[in-house]
């Protein structure tokens, strides 16, 4: 039995938007986009959303929009992927890596208080593999010291935090929708906030600094002769960063999916933390919350390499999605005083998680995770 490692949950419905999109011959920024941006803000419950291509670009623009001086520091945790810190150095900023808590790879906020200084302008906590960060006692914190919060979303689309969906704690919230995340577009991403001033400044940047799109001076038209309806003007430096229809289209036929994707998601977690609850060797990464949405499903195991190799050899994949990311050359010039990272991260694997994973496969998986655990003694 071989098992994939992530697999996106597509089908008709996606199929479908995307005829609709063939059929109007409309492929770039255009309605689609407008209104799955809707959709999004409607189902997290914000004032304003824009539709990006990636993650990343929401993080960068996120970022951007506050105008931060340069030279100023961005708080961040040392476990994530690197575009969480790159979003500083797009915009002239220095990243400060705070270090995890063991218990919960998430951000450690009594670290982050010891590193805070009177530079420091931004703090972007990531929920890890979709854990959340304790965003009551963040928030307050960072509103004491005057510190905006971008919070990076993209492994818990749909998410939630005592009661309130994770999205809606922080000042900003960015997601990615690239293909093996919780809603997947193939490539994408969105950033969200009450704040409708910040999302039009975004919104203007997202497509080279344009001040109106092809399909927007179309609609303004509203189908009259005018010889200036091409007219547009750049008003400062922009990034070609939106979304087109295509993306919107398989969004939107995805966010309808998205409270049955999580649950389900939730279901395998639960096997997989019934099958392995006598394991010694092998161990969930932290304490899963069954009321929230994850990602991925991850362990912690000392000899991680070992046990890559015995799951290959099983023809079952296996991950390890990120590193400290002080550890990257980009970064190694950074003073990052992160001992617990560093101590822990190289035991730490994702294991498949995605909708269409088999009770078969999934029993398969549990069996060889308890064969390598009784080899391990």
């Amino acid at each position: 039995m071989k098992v994939r490692l992530v697999k996106p949950y597509v089908g008709k419905e996606e199929l479908e938007n995307l005829k609709d999109v063939f059929e109007r011959s409309w492929l770039g920024n255009g309605p689609k986009v407008l209104e799955f941006e809707n959709a999004w803000s409607k189902y997290i419950g914000c004032r304003r959303s824009v539709a990006l291509n990636s993650g990343t670009a929401a993080l960068h623009l996120a970022v951007w929009a506050y105008n931060f001086p340069e030279g100023k520091k961005v708080l961040v945790p040392a476990m994530t992927f690197v575009s969480t810190a790159n979003a500083a150095l797009y915009n002239d900023l220095i990243p400060v890596f705070v270090d995890v808590k063991e218990e919960t790879l998430q951000m450690d906020l009594d670290d982050l208080k010891r590193k805070y200084d009177k530079d420091c302008v931004a703090i972007i906590p990531v929920h890890f593999g979709g854990h959340p960060v304790p965003m009551d006692e963040l928030m307050p914190w960072a509103r004491s010291h005057n510190l905006k919060v971008i919070s990076d979303c993209a492994h818990c689309a749909g998410g939630q935090y005592k009661g309130k969906k994770l999205d809606m704690w922080a000042d900003v919230s960015c997601y990615s929708f690239e293909e093996k995340k919780c809603l997947a577009t193939g490539d994408g991403g969105m950033v969200s906030s009450d704040d409708v001033e910040l999302m039009e400044r975004i919104r203007g940047n997202r497509q080279v600094g344009m001040t109106s799109g092809t399909w927007q001076r179309l609609e303004q038209s509203k189908g009259k002769p005018d010889a200036y309806n091409w007219y547009y003007e750049v008003e400062e430096l922009g990034y070609k960063y939106n979304m087109n229809d295509i993306a919107a289209s398989i969004g939107l036929a995805q966010l309808k999916k998205l409270d049955f994707m999580n649950r389900r998601r939730i279901e395998i977690m639960e096997k997989y933390l019934e099958g392995i609850k006598d394991c010694i060797h092998v161990r969930p990464a932290f304490p899963y919350d069954m009321t929230t949405s994850y990602y991925d499903f991850m362990v912690r195991v000392k000899n991680r390499d070992d046990f890559i190799i015995f799951m290959q050899k099983n023809d079952i994949a296996t991950g390890v999605h990120t590193m400290p990311v002080p550890l990257h050359p980009l970064y190694k010039d950074y003073d990052a005083k992160i001992p617990t990272a560093m101590k822990i991260w190289n035991e730490y694997v994702v294991l498949p998680l995605f909708i269409e994973l088999t009770d078969e496969q999934i029993q398969y998986v549990i069996e060889k995770i308890k064969e390598f655990d009784h080899l391990c003694y």
